[in-house]
């Protein structure tokens, strides 16, 4: 199975094509880059062809499926490309700026009949897996409220590449970047948002935030609440999730739940259920098929939507339909 990177522009890019080159039978054989200087030093780096005109990469029949790591004001026109082009696709998140690149991107990936991933890495933790097993089985009742933070320090220790700062580029700041892990899994937990609250705020003088909250409404009488920043020291990953029977708390990978007046901290080997990576799971579903379960487009186009409401809540400093 050959891969194409399309841009070495995201900081996971590198990590991905390292990901790719160790499955056996993989291998990324093709590069393209919007800025060709870096695209032709990674190519060199990685043993691939460098291809300057997309649409050339695109063409070429060697290439099974392409990785997108480019500026996600790119991903709407390079997704529909290479969806055209009948390369599978695994892509960066979050999918689109819009909702209507992410729905031309749906339509594109549906009439090509193509395979496609996007990456949510967070869905593979066995704490969080575990913790989704005890809520689909009713365990804590019916969910009402749900919580999760997701934080690091690459604005104040000044470790972001600094397009990550760009709005053109990325859409935003710490929302759209790092706050979809808890954007996704909140959803993914206590299922459609139907609107959303927003406050955003800049610590370092940025163009963009770094520190965000975002307060969603949830079908049923949820509620939901994503925390997100770029200013935040030694603060772990933290789910909260609380029900009419009980709640649970993940810090980490530690799991707590707490049931009829008794907490359970599970222990590793208790963590028992499991799900494949996002890179082996693509390479998995383009080789061997299977029905796509996991990762997938609607989860990605809701993200997006999301995303927008989120960002639409910020700027009008009012609640947004999602």
């Amino acid at each position: 199975m050959n891969i194409a990177m399309l841009s070495g522009w995201h900081v996971h890019a590198e990590g991905y094509a390292k990901e790719f080159n160790s499955i056996p039978g993989v291998k990324v054989t093709a590069v393209w880059d919007e800025l060709p200087e870096r695209g032709r030093a990674w190519a060199e780096k990685l043993g691939a062809t460098f291809y300057e005109d997309v649409d050339a990469l695109l063409a070429d029949p060697s290439i099974d499926a392409v990785a997108c790591c480019a500026p996600t004001n790119l991903h709407g026109d390079l997704l529909c490309r290479a969806a055209n082009a009948g390369k599978h696709i695994f892509t960066e998140k979050v999918l689109a700026l819009t909702c209507e690149e992410a729905y031309a991107i749906r339509d594109a990936v549906a009439a090509a009949g193509v395979r496609f991933v996007i990456s949510f890495p967070h869905q593979t933790n066995r704490a969080l897996l575990k913790a989704k097993q005890l809520c689909e089985q009713g365990a804590l009742g019916t969910l009402t409220y749900g919580r999760m933070r997701n934080v690091h320090s690459g604005s104040i220790r000044d470790w972001l590449p600094p397009h990550f700062y760009s709005r053109e580029q990325c859409g935003g700041g710490a929302m759209i970047d790092l706050g979809a892990h808890p954007m996704y899994l909140l959803a993914w937990f206590l299922g459609k948002p139907c609107a959303v609250s927003s406050a955003f705020t800049n610590v370092t003088d940025r163009p963009v935030e770094d520190n965000a909250v975002s307060l969603l409404e949830f079908e049923g009488g949820a509620i939901g609440v994503s925390e997100t920043g770029f200013v935040s020291l030694c603060d772990p990953f933290t789910l909260e999730i609380s029900g009419t029977a009980g709640w649970l708390r993940v810090v980490g990978g530690e799991l707590t739940v707490r049931l009829d007046g008794q907490s359970k901290v599970y222990t590793a080997e208790e963590l028992d259920v499991t799900r494949p990576a996002p890179i082996p799971y693509f390479v998995d579903l383009v080789t061997n098929g299977g029905d796509g379960a996991f990762y997938g487009m609607d989860e990605a186009v809701r993200l997006t939507e999301i995303m927008v409401a989120a960002y639409g809540a910020a700027q009008s400093r009012k609640k947004t339909e999602v």
